[in-house]
């Protein structure tokens, strides 16, 4: 489903030496995985992440989703291709605060083409209640605890029944009781649904919830 060929990604430092955040990395993730990701702060773990949804252009080698190499497509297809293929899960629930639980939902969704909009809205109530969420459709995120605005996000992140999921850090601002009921959707959905997922954690007690691990550090794998 992925798939990084010799993949190196560098940050300009000003004066200073470039930082070198992914180092002639290759990596083959298999359709229907849950990889783990761990690793210390700065090991290039997000970085990962963001080349792996075409978020993040590499320096050098090549990064493809499903076949294809999102940087030889127009911006447009780009575009295209993450909201019909990808469903992004960030470390913070980076929710709307303006909008309902179920507005919030709908929205990758807007930008879907007409096609991929048909039943939408059967697709929130079932998500949502896949998430232990359908009785919050008109409440707002304030209204809501941590862990049920993370599954809000889990559930914006499936509307559009992506393909992969990427998760950065997903239950990191959670208490250990919240962090395993969302480990345990995850796996939930993994085993129903089939998605590949791709996550990050520096916690290393959740390996046990994926189906492959692999530790970072200095922007290579190491283990």
């Amino acid at each position: 489903m992925i798939r990084f060929d010799n993949v190196t990604k560098t940050y300009p430092a000003g004066r200073d030496t470039p930082v070198t955040a992914i180092n002639n990395l290759s990596l083959i993730v298999e359709n229907g995985e849950f990889l783990i990701i761990t690793g210390r702060s700065g090991s290039g773990k997000t970085t990962l992440l963001n080349l792996a949804s075409g978020l993040t252009r590499p320096s050098a080698g090549e990064v493809w989703l499903d076949g294809v190499e999102p940087w030889y497509l127009p911006d447009a297809e780009q575009s295209r291709l993450r909201n019909q293929k990808l469903g992004f899960i960030f470390q913070f629930p980076s929710l709307i605060p303006s909008l309902t639980v179920l507005e919030n939902v709908l929205l990758p969704a807007s930008f879907s083409v007409q096609s991929a909009r048909q039943g939408v809205n059967e697709r929130v109530v079932r998500t949502l209640e896949k998430v232990e969420l359908s009785d919050k459709l008109n409440a707002y995120p304030r209204q809501l605890s941590a862990g049920q605005q993370q599954r809000v996000v889990i559930a914006r992140a499936l509307i559009n029944q992506p393909e992969v999921l990427l998760a950065d850090e997903p239950t990191s601002n959670l208490d250990e009781k919240t962090e395993m009921e969302i480990m345990d959707l995850f796996r939930q959905i993994h085993q129903e649904t089939g998605v590949t997922i791709m996550m990050v954690t520096h916690t290393s007690q959740l390996v046990s919830f994926g189906t492959r691990t692999i530790g970072m550090g200095h922007g290579e794998i190491i283990g």
